[in-house]
Parts: structure tokens; C-alpha cells; sequence
């Protein structure tokens, strides 16, 4: 905002700061406003706007300096400047109880601010304290008791079902609404669906769910491109034509190692995350976008960049990686996870960056596995999540890939089968800690109780003992998943 005030020359510069915000070339907007700050320093807006500038440039510890720059000024409605830097310290630095206390300040500036209650409840539930997510989300709803989203998330959070349970009737009312956003009545739909499925009540949750799906798909947004196989097979044959990086070659020492865990979602990644996290020789740094940046921004057109790819800038890129990681992590040290399921397609890059690299693939069984993604409000950038057919032509394709990186890199892959895992977890456990060099610890077997925050759909399984219920899940469904089985079997 312009203050009347300000000199000509700085208002027609802040003026074009807020142009190229607006317009998205925020380097531009950057650079205007700290010219702007330096000159004007009493500007609380405009502190606000390079915060939010700062983050998505991906400079968190900048946005939240500029943000407290902004509440020191007195800017009006504290409360969202609070919930911006809750969800920096939640969601790009991992730290659960900086998020909470932003939270707080936010609700005790504006005790009504439903999206900083609605966040708090989120960071309870990473952390696993079910009972305290649930009290925040009802809170909200006895506010507003019709409110899609957070009857959906209190629903995820609800133990087990049974049929006549009244949140599975408040689910089917909001489901109904035809008022509602695409994308808002399938989130509500994915929530119905998992408690009709805690009920038994399959043939219920089927129809629930593909409707769900088909909202999803309807809902897509502009610019984020439909799943077609054929291009998808392009993809995986461009990956897979990539020469394959010089093994001779080693990268420079450093005192973080990192682990990459990928695989399909749905496949384990989670279970395998947690279990790690209870050792303490491990540190898990969570699902990581560092790569897939990389590979947008820095490697265009991807994949045919790699090819190009020399040693100094392979280094630049290693040492900008792990400079990621320090700024999530800053203490640090040793063995570090990235889980990033969706990573396997970067494995070219990551033997390039890191060439002893230790990558843990986790499997499944493919029919739980593409079912549990289909029963999951996955991002849009899985397309191919909402169509039975498709979940089966993508995981025929993933597994051409994962083939061809084992054959040039065996020793650097190790599969972590889930079902093997919750069948006989020591000796499975032991397998994945001998890969990586550490010794067996039994805290891995009790991981249900490590305090590392769980940012995924997998938050509440994960905070339960290890169990076999999900193995064989498909069955449940035979009936309706033709599609998939013959997608699978081609």
C-alpha cells in the first residue's frame, strides 16, 4: 500500500514493487521492496509483502525476519502475520512448537481466527496428540457447524467407525451439498470414505469414493494437465535414455549424509520414516521439494539436461541441497532422510549429486497400493490417482524405472517391502540399518512413540504399533477394481 506520504521517488518505486508481485516476477518485487525498506523502514505492509515474497522464493528464515519487522510496526490484523510464520516454523523449518506458539498469538489477537485454530489443529495432529486436534477442530465447529473442511479433518482423526456413528451422517449431508466447490465435497467424499470403510461398509465406501475421485478430476485446475499414458511413457523413456552417471566419481565429504526414501505413495514411506526416526544416529528431515525444484528450475528441460550435466555444476547443485536441508535442520548431522516418494524419478540426479548415495525403495503389494492412492485426496500434480486404469498404467510404468535404475546402480538401492516390514519388522529393520551402516537399536521397534512431526496422510497409522491389517486390503474391493487389475496385468 502507498502512504501518502512517502517522497515521489520511493512511492513510484514501492508502486512497482507491488506491480511485479502482482505479476509474479518476484525477484523484481524483492529487490523494490528492500530499496523501498531501506529508505522507509515504517512500513508495515510493505514488510508483510516481502515476507510473503521471501517464502515463496524459498528464504524462510528472511520471511520470518521480515514478518516480525512487520508486527514491530504495528501492522493491522497481527493475527495473519502470526499465521504466515506459524506455517513457515510448521510446514519449511519443522519446528511443531515455534508453529504452536504462532498459533497462540494469532488466536489471542483474534480469538475467532478459525484458519489459526484450524492450523493449530493440523500441527496436533503431525505430532500425534489425536484428543487436543480433535477438541481445536470441534471448537471450530461450534462455531460454524457446517464448515466442509474441518468436519473432514476431525473425520480423518476419528478412530475406528461403526456404521450408525453420527459424523458418518454429518459426512453424507455435506457431502451432498451441491453449493459446495469440487475440491471441497471431495475432501469431504475421502473423508466419508475412510470411515465406511472402518465400518466394513465396502460397497458404500467404493461408490464414495470413485465419487470423490470424479469431483477431484472435475475440479483439476487450469495449467495442471490431465494424466495420458502415452506421454507418460514418453517421460519414463526419456528417464531411462539418460546416460548413466560416471560411477568413478565420488562427492565431497560432509558432515550430512543423506538418505533418499521413495517409492510409490502409499507404499510404506511413512512406516519406514518413523522407524528411522527412533534411531539415534538418524534425523528426519520429512518430504523435501529440493529436488523437484532442482530439476523445474535449474535442469530445464528435464530430463534431457542431465545428460550436460558437469562436475562443477553437479556440485553447486549438491551444495545447494544440503544447504536446504541446514536450513530446515540447522543442528544437523549425519545421517539425514529426505521421504519424497515420488523422488524415484530422480534417482539419475540424485547419483549425479550424491554418488553413494543410500536409497531406500519402498514396495507394496501394487493392488494396496494403487487402492490406498486411490482412496487418498492426493495433490493434483497425481493425475493419474483418480482413474483406476491409469493408477495401474503408471505403476507398470514406475516399475520399468525402478528396473532400470537397479541395473545401473544395485548397490546403491535397497527395497523395503512393507508387507515383509509388519510381518517380521526386526528382521527387516535390520536389513535397512545394515544398509546404512548403523547399528540395530530396538527404539526403531517402538517408533510409534518418536516425537519427529508426521506431515502425511499417513499421520494416525503410523502412530499406532505395527499391524498386518492393511496387507491383502484389495480384497475388500474385487469387486469394483476391474480397471486397476487389468491396468496391472497388461
Amino acid at each position: 500500500m502507498t502512504a501518502p506520504s512517502l517522497p515521489p521517488k520511493i512511492a513510484k518505486r514501492l508502486a512497482d514493487a507491488s506491480a511485479a508481485r502482482q505479476a509474479g516476477r518476484f525477484d523484481d518485487a524483492i529487490a523494490g521492496y528492500r530499496w523501498v525498506l531501506k529508505r522507509a523502514p515504517d512500513l508495515p505492509d510493505s514488510w508483510y509483502n516481502l515476507g510473503w515474497l521471501l517464502r515463496r522464493v524459498g528464504d524462510p528464515l528472511g520471511a520470518l525476519e521480515a514478518y516480525d519487522r512487520a508486527l514491530k510496526r504495528g501492522i493491522r490484523q497481527p493475527e495473519e502475520v502470526h499465521l504466515n510464520m506459524g506455517v513457515i516454523h510448521a510446514d519449511d523449518l519443522l519446528d511443531p512448537e515455534r508453529a504452536q506458539a504462532s498459533y497462540a498469538a494469532a488466536l489471542a489477537a483474534n480469538p475467532r481466527y478459525v484458519q489459526a485454530r484450524f492450523n493449530l489443529a493440523n500441527t496436533l495432529e503431525d505430532l500425534g496428540q489425536r484428543d487436543a486436534a480433535i477438541a481445536q477442530y470441534s471448537g471450530i465447529l461450534a462455531q460454524y457447524p457446517d464448515e466442509p473442511e474441518t468436519l473432514a479433518r476431525l473425520a480423518n482423526a476419528t478412530r475406528m467407525a461403526t456404521a450408525d456413528d453420527p459424523l458418518i451422517a454429518r459426512l453424507q449431508r455435506a457431502f451432498s451439498r451441491q453449493d459446495l466447490p469440487p475440491q471441497t465435497r471431495a475432501t469431504v467424499g475421502f473423508a466419508l470414505g475412510r470411515l465406511l470403510d472402518q465400518a466394513a461398509e465396502y460397497d458404500r465406501a467404493f461408490e464414495v469414493y470413485a465419487s470423490a475421485n470424479r469431483l477431484s478430476s472435475a475440479g483439476r485446475p487450469d495449467g495442471i494437465p490431465a494424466y495420458i499414458p502415452s506421454q507418460h511413457d514418453d517421460y519414463v523413456a526419456e528417464l531411462i535414455e539418460q546416460p548413466p552417471p560416471e560411477r568413478r566419481r565420488t562427492g565431497p565429504v560432509d558432515t550430512i549424509r543423506p538418505v533418499f526414501i521413495l517409492g510409490q505413495f502409499r507404499s510404506g514411506s511413512t512406516l519406514l520414516e518413523q522407524v528411522l526416526s527412533a534411531h539415534p544416529d538418524v534425523t528426519t528431515a520429512g518430504e523435501l521439494p529440493l529436488l523437484s525444484s532442482m530439476a523445474r528450475h535449474d535442469l530445464a528441460p528435464y530430463p534431457a539436461r542431465l545428460a550436460d550435466l558437469t562436475e562443477p555444476q553437479a556440485t553447486t547443485l549438491r551444495s545447494r541441497y544440503l544447504d536446504g536441508l541446514r536450513q530446515r535442520l540447522p543442528a544437523a548431522s549425519g545421517l539425514v532422510t529426505d521421504k519424497r516418494p515420488d523422488n524415484y524419478v530422480h534417482i539419475g540426479l540424485i547419483l549425479r549429486l550424491f554418488p553413494d548415495a543410500r536409497i531406500l525403495h519402498t514396495v507394496r503389494d501394487a493392488r494396496d497400493t494403487c487402492l490406498s492412492n486411490y482412496f487418498l485426496h492426493l495433490s493434483h500434480d497425481q493425475a493419474h490417482a483418480t482413474d483406476l486404469a491409469h493408477l495401474g498404467h503408471q505403476y507398470r510404468a514406475y516399475q520399468r524405472l525402478m528396473r532400470h535404475w537397479k541395473r545401473i546402480a544395485p548397490d546403491n538401492i535397497h527395497d523395503v517391502d512393507y508387507d515383509a516390514l509388519v510381518a517380521a519388522p526386526e528382521s527387516e529393520v535390520r536389513k535397512v540399518l545394515d544398509f546404512l551402516g548403523l547399528p540395530y537399536d530396538p527404539a526403531c521397534l517402538d517408533f510409534q512413540n518418536s516425537r519427529a512431526p508426521v506431515k502425511t496422510a499417513s499421520v494416525w497409522q503410523v502412530r499406532e504399533p505395527l499391524y498386518t491389517r492393511s496387507s491383502g486390503r484389495w480384497r475388500n474391493y474385487q469387486p469394483h477394481i476391474g480397471p486397476l487389475l487389468e491396468a496391472l496385468n497388461d
